[in-house]
């Protein structure tokens, strides 16, 4: 059976300013398990981005989380740590997902004195209920959809199919971000969501990303780098497009900023990713200089 309970890993001192709540994993490669997932690479991006950061999850007590000790945390307590396997070329990515810890409802939001700023729903393995958006009426809502898409076959690959809901929560939110991965290319899909949301991006690899906003779409290309690992990439630009976003209300600045970081992550491995302090000032007068 399952164990049961909350764990909070620090006393919340300070209001939140970004909140992502899903699953941190385990990451299996040829060289161990290292900690991964959105509610990881995305808080620690939003901690380098000198905002007051928090994570509502779950996983398995015996996973290593101290790249997150100084983030807010609360843990829900499970009997598996969501545990994913990832293949990529840089192009091409090919996802297993071998166990998925428990799911993150509304009765595992607690309440807070002050709202966060920003709320992220960030679910990898259809683990986060898209209803937690109605707990958080004042803050800026957004989404990175990307794991209410992904399903598994018999041998544990992931395989992407319709989010059914998909339209119904996307109007619910301020922002959402995509690949265009996530919904295999279909453009179709990618414009019945840039109807259904205020602001939507949709990365698109080693090329940039796309931006809507107002009937409006705006293409930002990538610089070129040195590809090394794009694990984490997705969460990194999502990240920054909603902070650049909070703080500038500019959805073309925003994707111009989050096009730099993501592209710049790629250079370094897994969490090495994460933005420095010099590549968020780069990014940040590069506007004062265009």
């Amino acid at each position: 059976m399952p164990k049961t309970g909350q764990q909070s890993s620090l006393k919340l001192s300070k209001p939140l300013d970004y909140l992502v709540i899903g699953h941190i994993t385990a990451d299996l490669s040829d060289s161990g398990v290292a900690l991964g997932g959105t509610a990881a690479f995305s808080s620690l991006t939003a901690s380098a981005l000198g905002l007051q950061t928090g994570i509502i999850t779950a996983y398995n007590e015996d996973l290593d989380v101290r790249p997150l000790e100084a983030i807010w945390m609360k843990n829900k307590i499970s009997e598996y740590t969501s545990t994913f396997k990832n293949i990529s070329d840089g192009v091409n990515r090919t996802q297993f997902l071998y166990h998925t810890a428990e799911k993150i409802t509304t009765d595992d939001i607690p309440e807070f004195n002050h709202t966060p700023r920003i709320i992220h729903l960030g679910p990898v393995a259809n683990e986060v209920a898209p209803e937690i958006l109605e707990s958080f009426p004042t803050s800026l809502k957004c989404l990175t959809p990307q794991g209410w898409f992904r399903r598994t076959n018999s041998n544990h690959q992931v395989i992407l199919g319709p989010w059914k809901k998909a339209a119904q929560y996307f109007s619910m939110a301020d922002i959402a971000v995509i690949s265009q991965e996530d919904v295999q290319h279909d453009e179709s899909v990618i414009a019945r969501m840039a109807n259904a949301v205020t602001i939507f991006a949709v990365t698109e690899n080693y090329q940039g990303a796309r931006v809507y906003w107002h009937s409006d779409a705006r293409y930002i290309s990538a610089p070129e780098v040195k590809y090394v690992d794009d694990t984490g990439a997705g969460d990194i630009f999502a990240t920054a497009f909603f902070y650049r976003y909070f703080m500038t209300k500019d959805p073309w600045e925003a994707g111009r900023f989050a096009v730099k970081l993501a592209s710049w992550s790629v250079t370094r491995q897994h969490l090495d990713s994460i933005p420095t302090s010099e590549e968020i000032q780069k990014a940040e007068m590069e506007l004062i200089g265009r």
